[in-house]
């Protein structure tokens, strides 16, 4: 199935265009996982780890079949060293072993060569030393988040036909200094729609059935004007929206860059999600249920502007 057409079927299967942002930190620990991990390795990245991948199994069962991806932040795990990859690891095999569409987001790019590399480590396969070999390792994704800003030869090793995976590209991010780049003026238009009309590019004959390609676009939910304006730039293009909730973006916000058929959309969510247990009236050896019923919050919310 293309990328962007098992995305949609997701959404129309849980009825649900959220993708849940996996981004744990210690802070967003329960304390009944974090003192079964400082038991168990002390005060180590190995506690971190061990708890990031307990308290991530329990998220991703709490929220498949009500979400239409999710989304982990690698910085997040990276932080931790090896103890961190592995959690991340453990975290990807479990989402695939619960038909999750996984968005990686690495905001990855080089120049073409070492742009190749990264799409062997986060989309594809490695070469192995045998002749024709290859190394496939358990970080493969279905999504990379990646930035564009260098150029096509920093795009074009991502677009191996033979990975059948997608990217997003980053045109208009969801941060408030976004603007002293993506706003600046670039002849008679904005540095953000230069950067959307190549998004178009690159995606042109690459659209799966649902007429989504898979070149997507990071458009974020606080900027909704400008998600409209770029819709009309980049119609065959899936927008991953972050910003909702926790930094403001509201669902006509998140919605307003969507397709007329009401398609095209991802919105994300992070710390609404993950820290829903350290709201009033959750205890914290409940946090996959506080984090079920915020995703079900959200799903309504959505669904009821769309």
């Amino acid at each position: 199935m293309h990328i962007a057409d098992q995305i949609q079927a997701q959404i129309e299967a849980n009825h649900s265009i959220a993708c849940i942002g996996l981004d744990p930190r210690p802070h967003l620990i329960p304390s009944t996982v974090k003192q079964r991990c400082l038991a168990e390795h002390g005060d180590t990245p190995q506690a971190v780890g061990a708890a990031f991948s307990l308290f991530n199994r329990s998220i991703l069962e709490a929220v498949a079949g009500h979400c239409a991806a999710i989304k982990p932040q690698v910085a997040c795990y990276e932080a931790y060293g090896i103890a961190g990859m592995q959690a991340l690891e453990e975290s990807l095999i479990h989402a695939r072993a619960l038909n999750i569409p996984i968005i990686l987001d690495g905001k990855r790019n080089d120049i073409g060569s070492t742009a190749a590399h990264y799409q062997q480590a986060w989309l594809g396969t490695a070469p192995g030393l045998g002749d024709d070999s290859t190394c496939e390792n358990a970080w493969r994704s279905d999504w990379l988040t990646v930035n564009g800003y260098l150029g096509s030869d920093g795009i074009e090793p991502f677009l191996d036909p033979q990975s059948e995976t997608g990217i997003f590209v980053l045109v208009k991010t969801s941060n408030p200094s976004s603007a002293d780049l993506q706003g600046q003026k670039c002849g008679d238009e904005q540095v953000m729609h230069a950067m959307a009309k190549l998004v178009h590019q690159w995606g042109s004959g690459r659209e799966g059935a649902c007429g989504l390609t898979d070149v997507g676009a990071v458009v974020g939910a606080t900027w909704p004007a400008e998600a409209q304006a770029l819709r009309t730039l980049m119609p065959n293009t899936l927008f991953l929206v972050p910003g909702y909730g926790a930094q403001g973006g509201t669902a006509a916000d998140a919605l307003a860059g969507q397709r007329s058929d009401g398609t095209g959309l991802l919105i994300n969510s992070s710390r609404a999600i993950l820290a829903a247990w350290q709201q009033e009236g959750w205890a914290d050896d409940d946090w996959a249920g506080a984090a079920r019923a915020a995703l079900e919050a959200m799903n309504d919310d959505l669904n009821a502007e769309r």
